[in-house]
């Protein structure tokens, strides 16, 4: 009986987990589809990662575990198709309701050519904000071991919604990541925190590198490499910027008959290049 080789996805992965640098981070313009993740490569970017409200939007569902697994693997598969650089999917929840549904993700995550995860904390049913963190850490540790048993260093990426769920502040934080790299997580990721004082605090007690989401009103990528951190991405923000010109640009031509909004676009021809010679 013969077993695939992943050799190749291995190297990649081993590729994606060396640009995680504290102090040198890697910055990731988050994609939803294959045109964006193709723009994103093309603007330089080391690798792709990509978002789950934008993905989840693009495939007509709302963001918060509502996507099902298989439409959201087959996109993140297009995307790996799309682009040359490593990819790393924002798998929601887990797209499970236990440990072996986030396991079989993972290997499914695998299958579509991505190295990377985050899995977030955020409970989207009920009173409760957060999974308990003990439930949360079994889930991470079935994703390591998922990875594991195929021999790929899958880097996972823990995220923590304490701040943005507004359930707690920089202590239940450090408890919560703690836990979870504990049980695999090779990564920490606490969207809603910016402040650069709060960004120290975290940097200085998470054992692991720190993910911060950046957009409008946070530090440039420059402060919060400053401040240690080793990744910042921004989450659905180009993509809610994309969503607003759309708006924008219908209801000018709907309502005032004219064209203003669709000025500075890209050129066609350089974007049909872009699409012309494939991947």
């Amino acid at each position: 009986m013969t077993h695939p080789d992943h050799s190749p996805l291995r190297d990649r992965a081993l590729a994606f987990r060396a640009l995680h640098v504290p102090g040198r981070p890697l910055v990731l313009p988050n994609a939803w589809d294959t045109a964006s993740a193709r723009l994103v490569e093309d603007a330089g970017a080391a690798a792709v990662a990509t978002t789950s409200a934008g993905l989840a939007w693009a495939l007509g569902a709302a963001d918060g575990d509502r996507l099902g697994r298989e439409d959201a693997l087959r996109a993140v598969a297009d995307v790996v198709a799309a682009v040359r650089v490593p990819v790393t999917a924002d798998v929601e929840s887990g797209y499970a309701t236990d440990p072996e549904g986030v396991a079989g993700t993972v290997r499914a995550v695998l299958a579509a050519g991505a190295v990377g995860i985050n899995i977030e904390d955020a409970l989207h049913e009920g009173d409760a904000p957060l999974r308990p963190v003990a439930e949360q850490a079994e889930r991470i540790a079935a994703a390591r071991a998922a990875a594991d048993a195929l021999g790929v260093p899958l880097f996972v990426n823990a995220r923590v919604d304490t701040f943005l769920r507004g359930a707690g502040g920089v202590d239940l934080t450090l408890e919560r990541a703690a836990a979870f790299v504990a049980a695999g997580a090779d990564g920490v990721f606490v969207p809603g925190a910016v402040d650069p004082e709060t960004v120290k605090l975290l940097v200085e007690g998470v054992q692991a590198p720190l993910n911060v989401m950046a957009g409008p009103g946070a530090p440039p990528v420059a402060e919060l490499a400053g401040l240690g951190v080793a990744r910042v991405s921004v989450g659905s923000g180009i993509a809610q910027a994309a969503h607003a010109l759309v708006r924008r640009a219908a209801r000018e031509l709907l309502d005032a008959g004219t064209y203003g909004s669709l000025a500075g676009g890209l050129d066609y021809g350089e974007l049909n290049a872009l699409f012309a010679g494939g991947r």
